[in-house]
């Protein structure tokens, strides 16, 4: 695969997002399954491998740890601090004392004495960003981590971060059904020099083209709580899919792929990291580098599926509260 740049590293311009195997879609798959997932990335080139503390509470940075650590010097690794689950409650916590605790806890279960990039999962909105960031600056002075990235924040607090210490990446849902970074973020990226990781690359499996009943989410599945996934909504969604679907055969390439070319080519410095249970969606997602749109096939995506087209907003009230993204 080609390469992008991410702070001081070259990645493949695909990663993995690693959440699915351990957390958020309902029951996770095997441990086996995992490994065969991760083992099978790595194998194909795919060289950014992105985690969290809050991906199963923890089990999903273990997961890693056990698979990857004898492969540390062959990938780029990325987690997340500033969400996670303490008392059996999920906790949003970005005071500096927290964010070193939980870079320890962290580390050990990566089973490495070095994160190459650590996100601010979230913006802890009680504490000032400057705080955070200075945090997470120390971190790398003493070399606990090696570069600096911010999750879900908007383009006013990209800023400020950045005056603290250089910010690598913000990582932010992006995809055709999911466009608020364009409204500033992807801007400030570009002046500041940061690299744009889109999560949710595939709009959680509505871009696959594949999803068509969710009315037997499992009952832990996030997107049962997702104005876009409830019944009545989706069904407006699913109008959406019929002209997309025929635009990737007429592109000669799988819906999937259709949607990861399609942020590939929007600008060199995004760098999509789909996540996937499956080793044949893993081979379906990594075959999107090979897919070349042309000006006029991204006009016609740009004008099916983007903020106006698509019905309800991508969060509930509640989790809304907690981004900091700039809303249309």
């Amino acid at each position: 695969m080609k390469q992008r740049k991410i702070g001081q590293f070259k990645v493949a311009e695909i990663g993995l997002g690693c959440m699915n195997l351990s957390h958020a879609y309902g029951v996770p798959p095997s441990p086996e399954q995992g490994e065969a997932i991760l083992l099978a990335a790595l194998d194909s080139g795919v060289t950014l491998f992105d985690t969290a503390a809050l991906y199963g509470y923890g089990a999903n940075e273990e997961l890693l740890g056990r698979v990857l650590a004898k492969h540390r010097s062959k990938f780029t690794l990325a987690s997340k601090c500033g969400i996670f689950r303490e008392d059996g409650k999920r906790v949003i916590d970005g005071r500096p004392q927290t964010i070193r605790r939980t870079c320890e806890d962290s580390l050990r279960r990566l089973q490495t004495d070095v994160i190459d990039l650590y996100y601010l999962h979230r913006w802890d909105k009680q504490v000032p960003i400057e705080d955070s960031v200075g945090a997470l600056a120390d971190l790398v002075s003493e070399g606990k981590i090696r570069s600096v990235g911010l999750s879900e924040v908007s383009a006013d607090t990209l800023r400020k971060a950045h005056k603290v210490h250089p910010i690598a990446a913000v990582q932010t849902e992006y995809s055709l059904w999911t466009r608020n970074a364009e409204i500033a973020v992807l801007d400030a990226c570009r002046e500041l020099d940061v690299a744009f990781v889109a999560f949710s690359p595939l709009a959680r499996g509505f871009l696959t083209g594949l999803l068509r009943d969710v009315a037997n989410f499992d009952k832990n599945d996030i997107r049962r709580n997702m104005p876009r996934f409830a019944s009545d909504n989706y069904a407006a969604n699913l109008g959406l899919l019929d002209n997309y679907t025929a635009l990737a055969i007429e592109v000669g390439c799988s819906p999937a792929q259709l949607a990861l070319a399609w942020l590939l080519t929007r600008h060199d410095f995004i760098i999509p990291i789909p996540g996937t249970t499956s080793l044949a969606h893993l081979e379906e997602d990594l075959a999107c580098a090979d897919v070349n749109l042309s000006p006029d096939v991204m006009a016609r995506l740009d004008g099916l599926i983007n903020q106006k087209t698509v019905t309800a907003p991508r969060y509930n009230a509640a989790t809304q509260t907690e981004i900091d993204t700039e809303e249309f």
